[in-house]
């Protein structure tokens, strides 16, 4: 048991100065004041001048590594807890990428299986860039329905020279299932869309909608900062839908990314709802450039989930968006669109993710589950294989 004392909270709304209680890997209370009988064996945790917040959800990493554009040699490794740790992430989902040839959504599973073992929380989707998707049980919505790990379906290609070109009928036929399957079996079903370089990016989700029952809201479209033609698309698209910007792969590629906090703030700045956006790393995924006219690989990176953090300072810092805004995108935001009900808050009877920072955006301690991974700048659990 821990109690949290003084610290300014964020539930990702201020709260201002509060206590919070955790035990049993839930929050128990959050008072002004919370008095404990001395013969509770508690552990106090002094955060006067320390911002309490939700543990960070990164809804997009390659948990089970990704690559391989440039030939073997650049398939890259899996995520680590620890990096998890040090970037504030308690929560994760992970994906295939471009490589659903080689690579398995069953090596997925079983890397989500791995890090829940580790002491943090993950999901994953099921499928891949390519269309046919492939799937565990055969079926993408026998996958979603009956297997607690996966949540939804992707991440799915378009508009990408990497793609299986998906017809809209394909994509049509992917949400619908996706969707039911997420009903039956309490999810979210999303559809988690991987966005390339090609022009008009968004027009096969806006045909499927057209062509269908179903709404922009069954599709989470990502890398939507990658250039400046698709990002001003996406001003109007996420009007009506969900967007999701990269975090770390605007370091590697400044001359034509966004940069993700100043994206943020030009959605805002356009009147996109703060609740259609999130934040994820796109972590352990291959970051390539390939030449615009022969169309070689020219260049190529991986990011880590630090990104995330470093993106949000900088929301706050330089591009002077309340912390309870920018805050929204890496908590409350994602839980609400992937239906993880228990995450993405500070509030009595959720799951005891929680961050402390200080003013600097440094991370102090990180509790997973009620359980600190991370004090006093320290990290005190690592991976099984970590050294």
């Amino acid at each position: 048991m821990y109690l949290i004392k003084n610290a300014t909270v964020y539930s990702p709304e201020n709260k201002g100065k509060n206590d919070v209680l955790i035990a049993a890997g839930k929050i128990i209370s959050v008072a002004p004041v919370i008095e404990i009988p001395e013969s509770l064996n508690i552990k106090i945790i002094e955060a006067e001048g320390l911002i309490l917040t939700p543990g960070f959800i990164d809804a997009h990493v390659h948990i089970a590594g990704a690559g391989g554009e440039g030939g073997p040699a650049s398939r890259t490794p899996e995520l680590q807890l620890s990096d998890m740790i040090k970037a504030g992430v308690t929560t994760v989902v992970g994906c295939l990428g471009t490589d659903g040839i080689t690579r398995s959504v069953e090596s997925v599973l079983m890397k989500v299986k791995s890090l829940r073992a580790e002491g943090v929380s993950a999901w994953m989707y099921t499928g891949s860039y390519q269309v046919p998707v492939p799937a565990i049980t055969g079926d993408i919505a026998r996958d979603i329905a009956l297997i607690d790990e996966v949540i939804g379906v992707g991440e799915v290609a378009v508009s990408d020279h990497r793609s299986s070109l998906p017809t809209v009928e394909e994509l049509s036929r992917i949400a619908a299932h996706a969707r039911v399957a997420g009903m039956i079996g309490g999810k979210a079903g999303i559809v988690n869309i991987h966005m390339g370089d090609a022009r008009d990016p968004f027009r096969p989700l806006y045909q499927v909608v057209e062509s269908s029952e179903l709404t922009l809201r069954q599709f989470l479209p990502t890398h939507i900062n990658r250039n400046e033609y698709i990002f001003e698309d996406a001003k109007k698209y996420a009007l009506q839908g969900y967007v999701d910007i990269t975090t770390s792969s605007y370091p590697y590629f400044p001359e034509y990314e966004i940069k993700p906090s100043s994206a943020l703030r030009q959605l805002l700045d356009a009147g996109v709802p703060a609740e259609h956006i999130t934040f994820t790393s796109d972590a352990c995924g291959s970051l390539p450039g390939f030449d615009p006219v022969s169309g070689d690989l020219v260049r190529l990176e991986s990011g880590l989930p630090a990104s995330n953090l470093t993106e949000l300072r900088d929301a706050v810092l330089d591009e002077k968006i309340p912390l309870e805004t920018a805050l929204q995108v890496l908590t409350s935001n994602p839980a609400r669109i992937l239906k993880l009900k228990q995450k993405g808050r500070i509030a009595q009877g959720l799951d005891a993710d929680l961050l402390l920072l200080n003013q600097h955006f440094e991370i102090h301690s990180v509790y997973a589950l009620g359980v600190c991974l991370m004090e006093n700048y320290k990290i005190l659990k690592k991976g099984t294989y970590e050294r």
